[in-house]
């Protein structure tokens, strides 16, 4: 075998499990780091504090003056815990996120220094933007940009750096980052959400956006993974055949946690326990050496910054117990790949939470109008909402029978389908006595009895209710969840403005009472939106036919998705709710695209050169072998030698067979690429990429694979799945 092959699996068989000690409870760990509301009540005067405050809660603006004592108490703060630097974090549309250290430490005179930092460090700083992605906003040679404080985010201590999180935005005012949007769309869903709980409570004052993410990942030995060039430049295998065993057993699901695993994940939960990250759940999942964390639900702009953090402190954490954490949706062939299902949900200031069930008739009014226009908005919107996840990697995993399809769908189990298939018989217009008695007490008078357990998971369902949440499983493992959370609450935010329109309306005009605007509202909902909701099997074929009867889309790359994201009819949206402008909208569009086409070249440009500089010279060089073995026999067995040696060339015909595919596909594949980047139209450019280039992988990796079942395992250069997947 491979020398660096040899000498990884070698070195991994010595990987033993890491001490990892908990001497103390994580709820006194909880949050040590973080400058939180606790700790503001400690280090801020009364004024301060308020101020901060008013800022979380109300959006009001934070006055300098407030902003000079915040940054001072926020530095003794950190200079208490051996802090020596502060950060403006904040995540670019790089899909990672992003850090410039500066020190405390300030000179003030011959020989004489201080730690400075003031409000205006805090508030405001100015990184280099001419190397962050703009889509054509700002050109190379303009590179200022600003990063702003977001004091909805609690600053953190990480390492030595007191880490601020922030807005990130062009020199003219356009976002560049995944939480400006994020932050306009949660205002616009609050407002929207506000004025309708107030048809129901008029002491709401406020609605958040919660949002509770679900984290799949791999863990592969350090050693074994730096031995393959695929995974250390692309996040995945290109190459590789199937181990004999892989995840048919069902054996790894939910079983005991590897003892090097478990070390890694009660590290890493501590390391989260400090940063406030509430995780609580953890577990194997399907596929070997595959696993999930969990957190409590949050505050979405906060769950957000917490699971870009987390994706940063994983693979940290893991490379000090000699692992690599793999985030790719697909990094394996054969197994499954991972999600990060996105739980969504909307809370009340007076702490009631608008997609759960009430025990009244009134409360279940409230819950079957917000339950009942998100699934108005996912029906309106299906072609964005697909966009939202929408990358090169997660191509991999949508519709591969592991994943919810492409087609975007909303299930949300039997007994809520009665429920909505009663409602919607209801008589239009004003209500007799009798209708509007049968209608609260027998139709939403019923809905009490939905409990959490109540409705089936449908696994196959990129869109599913799930007692009193919706779960968006499309969303892929490595992506940031800003850019769903985004579309989410834009689109339900919207609805919920024309809900509120068209049932003033008919209070006003039509002089029906409140009750009854709202259920002629809600009943024609209901008819318009029956085709978003499936119940059926998300992997069938036949739900593919049955979807394109009903109208659905089903872009299934994300060139073809993307092109939802510049359409009028949504770039009007973001308009409408304030949440981009049009420059912003396209700009995201050519990002993403480009992302899509350098990460499809990264690829062929890593397999071209794994297939031909290692793959066919072993080959080769086995071949070799076979013909000197072949020259062996002949001199042995002289007449005999057609009989005797006649496997030995089938076997070197094989290889050779595969080795001229392999070097003529890979020819192709160079010449295809050439004649992509030449093109001038990125959305052609894309397509050239995703339907000329991108189908020649599998058709090189077919035969490289062929080949590993072939050659010698201890000339193979390549570590193979059985020992990425089975050394724990």
């Amino acid at each position: 075998m491979s020398t660096l092959r040899f000498h990884a699996l070698k070195e991994s068989l010595f990987h033993k499990p890491l001490p990892v000690e908990e001497k103390v409870r994580r709820s006194e760990l909880f949050g040590t780091n973080v400058f939180n509301e606790n700790t503001m009540r400690q280090y801020l005067t009364k004024d301060a504090f308020k101020g901060v405050m008013n800022a979380i809660k109300f959006g009001k603006k934070i006055d300098r003056s407030i902003a000079d004592q915040v940054s001072s108490s926020m530095k003794d703060w950190a200079l208490s815990k051996g802090v020596t630097h502060y950060t403006h974090w904040f995540q670019p549309l790089t899909g990672t996120t992003a850090e410039k250290h500066d020190a405390f430490f300030e000179t003030i005179g011959e020989g004489m220094a201080i730690e400075k930092f003031g409000g205006g460090q805090l508030v405001q700083q100015e990184p280099d933007a001419s190397s962050f992605p703009s889509g054509g906003i700002r050109n190379t040679f303009e590179a200022r940009g600003y990063t702003a404080w977001d004091p909805t985010s609690p600053a953190f201590i990480y390492g030595t750096t007191l880490c601020i999180p922030t807005i990130f935005v062009a020199y003219t005012g356009e976002a560049l980052d995944y939480k400006t949007p994020l932050l306009r769309a949660l205002n616009a869903v609050d407002q929207a959400a506000t004025d309708v709980c107030r048809y129901f409570d008029k002491n709401v004052k406020k609605v958040t956006s919660s949002l509770g993410w679900e984290q799949e990942y791999f863990l592969i030995d350090k050693l074994l993974a730096s031995s393959r060039p695929d995974i250390t430049l692309t996040g995945r295998t290109l190459l590789g055949h199937t181990s004999a065993k892989g995840q048919q057993l069902d054996d790894h699901y939910f079983g005991a946690i590897p003892g090097r695993a478990l070390n890694f994940m009660r590290d890493l939960e501590t390391e989260c326990m400090l940063l406030g990250i509430p995780v609580k759940t953890r577990h194997n999942e399907v596929a070997p050496n595959q696993f999930e964390l969990a957190p409590i639900f949050e505050e979405a702009n906060l769950a957000v910054d917490h699971n870009s953090l987390l994706m940063d402190i994983m693979g940290r954490v893991a490379s000090k117990h000699n692992f690599k954490v793999l985030l790719h949706e697909k990094p394996f062939a054969g197994i499954n790949g991972s999600g990060k299902h996105n739980n969504w949900s909307l809370s009340t200031d007076t702490g009631v939470n608008l997609l759960a069930p009430g025990k009244t008739p009134m409360s279940n009014l409230q819950f079957l109008t917000f339950f009942i226009n998100t699934i108005k908005a996912v029906h309106e919107y299906e072609e964005l909402l697909r966009a939202s996840i929408a990358s090169a990697s997660n191509d991999h995993r949508l519709g591969a029978n592991e994943a919810p399809p492409a087609i975007i769908s909303v299930f949300i189990g039997q007994q809520l389908t009665k429920v909505l298939e009663e409602l919607e018989g209801v008589t239009k217009g004003k209500l007799s006595p009798k209708e509007k008695t049968e209608l609260k007490l027998n139709v939403v008078g019923k809905i009490p009895d939905v409990l959490l357990d109540n409705t089936d998971r449908n696994r196959t369902s990129p869109f599913a209710f799930t007692g009193n949440k919706f779960e968006f499983r499309a969303v892929g493992s490595l992506a940031n969840c800003g850019n769903p959370m985004t579309v989410l609450n834009t689109i339900v935010a919207k609805q919920l403005q024309d809900f509120k329109m068209e049932v003033d309306v008919l209070i006003n005009k039509k002089d029906l009472k409140k009750d009854e605007a709202i259920f002629n509202v809600l009943r024609e909902y209901i008819k318009s939106t029956k085709a978003i909701l499936f119940e059926g099997n998300g992997y069938g074929k036949e739900w593919e036919e049955e979807a394109k009867k009903r109208g659905l889309s089903n872009n299934k790359s994300t060139p073809e998705a993307l092109k939802a994201k510049i359409s009028d009819k949504v770039i009007k949206l973001f308009e409408d709710m304030n949440v981009m402008s049009k420059v912003e909208s396209e700009a995201r569009y050519e990002i993403e695209m480009e992302a899509y086409i350098m990460h499809i070249q990264i690829e062929a440009r890593v397999l071209g050169d794994v297939a031909r500089n290692h793959i066919v010279p072993t080959a080769v060089k086995y071949q070799n072998i076979l013909i000197e073995n072949v020259k062996g026999l002949k001199e042995i067995f002289d007449k005999k030698y057609a009989s005797v040696s006649k496997e030995q060339i089938n076997l070197i015909e094989e290889i050779s067979s595969h080795i001229e595919a392999i070097n003529a596909n890979v020819t192709k594949m160079i010449n295809a690429r050439r004649e992509a980047n030449v093109i001038e139209d990125l959305e052609k450019k894309a397509m050239a990429y995703c339907f000329e280039i991108k189908p020649l992988f599998d058709e090189i990796r077919y035969h490289c694979d062929k080949l590993e079942l072939l050659i010698d395992d201890e000339i193979w250069p390549l570590t193979k799945y059985r020992e990425l997947l089975f050394t724990r």
